[in-house]
């Protein structure tokens, strides 16, 4: 097998097996990103005087060829090559001949797979942050689209409160504000370039580390050589953590989904199309999508805890177990984007029940809301409290701001008085996007 490290011994078979994996797969995710990385160090390398001009030109051009196979998806491992690395320079060394040997100097695999990997998540942390606004800007749409249009809140899966798709809505568009943060967090720990540390401590060649930088558009470098090395495994987590994020607030969605869209519940209906039946009940209309959803965030919030256990109990420096964060985090991301565009697939084809309350069901939703009538009628609130309390035990309650089932029925949010910021009569989701914005400026 061609390999960066030969030198004149092979490992067995069963060895290469066993320490390659699936790691030559998963590297042509980091292909295009590897030329980039190189086109960069042999422009530094020229500046510096370890490549002529002339060389230059023909390895810059050569790597520009490269790019343009891996576009076109012409670019591919050969069967004994061992990674994307140990291909590009194979590549470059059958059409050069030895100027293609020198694009590795300067360069330990370790801080090559490194900027590889940190190209790779900048460009990851990129797309989902287009396909998360996406999903904020739909969320947004339907929470002013259905603001008016009034539903039960729960508590301990308890009818509690009244509550509004508009507010439904929103909140999840909200917790995208709070998980934007977290994805820019994890672009700003990314966004630093480890190229030129090398092995971990350096190299006696004149490199200049400022100028990689520059050309990659990182921040600025891993200054330390040794932390650009500690960065390995902390880059992964903070990727993890962030998607983790999302991944929760989908996961809590589409737990709403589910249960809203069955008829016992019956807030919520998607087009036949968009579920699935039973091999044996006819009438079944299933939320598979949504459960898919639900358990592919949980294998995503899996995710940061086995990087975090992967990476402890080493000391300092490269380690071949690092190998293994590909096989976790790339799936990861993947799975992410599925389930942040199938989310917001499914809400171009989400329908409301607007006469929910017509239920007798939901007499209860409005208890808080009579407590604080007689409140404001002067009663003082812990003896509202009680007398509503009673009324509720007897069976005789019904809510003062309506007559009966057909009255309830017809409330809608300005009937209730909610005002203050964030309630079902102010929604604020003009601040809220104010807030995404800013919180995407990244």
């Amino acid at each position: 097998m061609a390999t960066l490290w030969n030198k004149g011994t092979a490992c067995t078979d069963e060895v290469e097996a066993f320490t390659v994996g699936n790691d030559r797969v998963l590297d042509l995710k980091l292909a295009r990103f590897d030329v980039q990385g190189s086109k960069a160090h042999i422009a530094m390398l020229k500046s510096v005087g370890l490549l002529g001009d002339d060389e230059w030109k023909k390895l810059d051009a050569a790597l520009d060829d490269i790019a343009a196979d891996i576009e076109k998806g012409r670019f591919v491992l050969e069967d004994d090559v061992e990674d994307i690395h140990s291909q590009v320079e194979l590549l470059l060394t059958r059409r050069l001949g030895d100027i293609g040997k020198k694009i590795h100097s300067g360069r330990s695999r370790n801080d090559q797979v490194l900027v590889d990997i940190k190209l790779f998540l900048r460009s990851e942390l990129k797309d989902l942050r287009g396909e998360v606004l996406d999903l904020f800007a739909k969320l947004q749409s339907l929470s002013e689209k259905h603001k008016d249009v009034l539903m039960p809140g729960y508590t301990h899966a308890q009818i509690a409160m009244p509550s509004s798709f508009g507010l439904w809505f929103g909140a999840y568009a909200e917790a995208l504000v709070n998980d934007m943060y977290m994805l820019g967090g994890a672009y700003k720990v990314v966004n630093r370039n480890p190229l030129g540390s090398a092995a971990g401590y350096g190299c006696s060649f004149p490199l200049d580390r400022e100028m990689t930088t520059r050309l990659l558009d990182f921040a600025s470098p891993d200054y330390n050589s040794v932390a650009a090395q500690l960065s390995r495994g902390k880059s992964e987590k903070c990727v993890a953590s962030a998607i983790g994020a999302i991944a929760l607030t989908l996961n809590k969605f589409a737990s709403d989904c589910c249960m809203y869209m069955c008829p016992n519940y019956g807030f919520i209906h998607f087009p036949d199309a968009l579920t699935t039946g039973s091999s044996i009940m006819p009438h079944k209309k299933n939320p598979d999508v949504w459960e898919m959803v639900r358990g592919k965030c949980n294998r995503i919030l899996a995710a940061e805890g086995e990087i975090a256990l992967m990476c402890s109990n080493l000391p300092h420096g490269y380690h071949r177990d690092y190998q293994l964060l590909k096989d976790v985090l790339f799936p990861a991301l993947e799975l992410m984007h599925e389930c942040v565009r199938m989310t917001a697939y499914m809400l171009d084809y989400i329908e409301v029940n607007e006469h929910i309350l017509d239920s007798p069901l939901y007499e209860y939703l409005f208890t808080v809301e009579e407590v604080n009538r007689r409140t404001l009628a002067g009663t003082p609130f812990r003896d509202a409290y009680r007398q509503v309390g009673e009324e509720v035990n007897a069976g005789t309650f019904h809510y003062g701001g309506a007559t009966g089932s057909a009255g309830r029925g017809q409330l809608s949010v300005s009937d209730l008085g909610h005002t203050h910021i964030g309630s079902i009569g102010n929604l604020c989701n003009d601040k809220v996007a104010e807030l995404m914005s800013a919180a995407a400026a990244w």
